[in-house]
């Protein structure tokens, strides 16, 4: 089966209620499902206990007091009852389409990483989870009320036990790590499955109070730089964009034909509007140059949309 693993916030405020959502979430997944949590924050040997799940209070940290993804990462591998493991950030809530598209991944083939993009969603109160509609209603307000997140923000990486070994030291709290991971995983062989399509990931919305500047500081300040600057300064990262598959709406895995014209541009958040552009310009190009074949035989655009998918 599955262990799952994350590091968390004091368990005080709003973080403690959208934490105890998403651990409760992935408890819930299957009755043989691994929950792994570390770190010593307040709060946290509580929620372990009340949950029963595995509380791993050390976690080695850099000289700013953030953790380290090497750590994590590898003591995970270490102690994990299971083959498989995922690092999910502690505001995700996770349904069960997610473990339906880790049994299709572990089916199909050895090497992966699944990644996805995550719906922001309004998460103000705990989740009852003794409604049996809990997940239903979660995920229809997720869709009708969430925002589809860009593909530049990774919040969750399913793979097999021993993808990662040597990992540099990263810290989580700023930007570039999650976009190494991804890198790290093509460089090994992995496949990247993209499962945007058929999996509903429901990330708690949250300040980013932890940060004098926000958000923005995350990306901008000097320890998110330094992470960008153990990324090869930039030239180790990736998204979901490099995704190799996709799993469709309809839970299959098929090939991203398209990979290969989104890598145009060096890594940077604000590469993903050129991304898209280029993408455009690939298809207005197949287009022309098959306009004269796609006549004689009769192939309209949209049937030639069709044959390629929606992508």
């Amino acid at each position: 089966m599955l262990t799952l693993f994350s590091t968390a916030k004091p368990f005080t405020g709003h973080s403690k209620i959208i934490q105890r959502n998403a651990l409760q979430s992935w408890k819930l997944l299957h009755p043989s499902v691994e929950v792994i949590l570390f770190g010593d924050e307040e709060g946290a040997a509580a929620v372990c206990a009340e949950m029963g799940l595995r509380h791993e209070p050390h976690v080695e940290r850099n000289e700013s007091g953030l953790k380290s993804v090497q750590y994590l990462f590898s003591r995970a591998q270490q102690i994990a009852q299971h083959d498989y493991l995922c690092y999910s950030n502690c505001d995700m809530v996770l349904l069960d389409d997610f473990l339906k598209a880790f049994e299709k991944a572990r089916a199909w083939r050895e090497k992966f990483l699944v990644v996805g993009r995550r719906r922001d969603t309004e998460v103000t109160l705990p989740i009852d989870f003794s409604r049996p509609s809990w997940a239903n209603d979660l995920r229809h307000l997720a869709l009708t009320s969430g925002v589809l997140q860009h593909p530049g923000f990774i919040d969750f990486f399913l793979f097999p036990k021993g993808l990662y070994d040597h990992i540099p030291p990263l810290v989580i709290g700023r930007s570039y790590w999650d976009h190494w991971l991804v890198w790290k995983a093509l460089s090994n062989g992995a496949a990247l499955l993209d499962c945007s399509r058929f999996v509903v990931p429901v990330h708690q919305n949250h300040d980013y109070g932890y940060h004098p500047d926000g958000k923005r500081g995350t990306d901008r300040d000097a320890i998110a730089l330094r992470n960008k600057l153990l990324s090869g300064n930039g030239r180790h990262l990736r998204s979901i964009l490099d995704s190799t598959h996709r799993l469709t709406s309809d839970g299959e895995i098929r090939r991203n034909f398209l990979r290969p014209m989104i890598r145009s541009a060096p890594f940077g958040r604000v590469d993903y509007g050129r991304a898209r552009l280029k993408m455009r310009e690939q298809w207005q190009g197949l287009i022309n140059k098959t306009s004269s074949i796609r006549n004689r035989i009769g192939l309209r655009r949209d049937t030639l949309r069709k044959l390629f998918g929606r992508a």
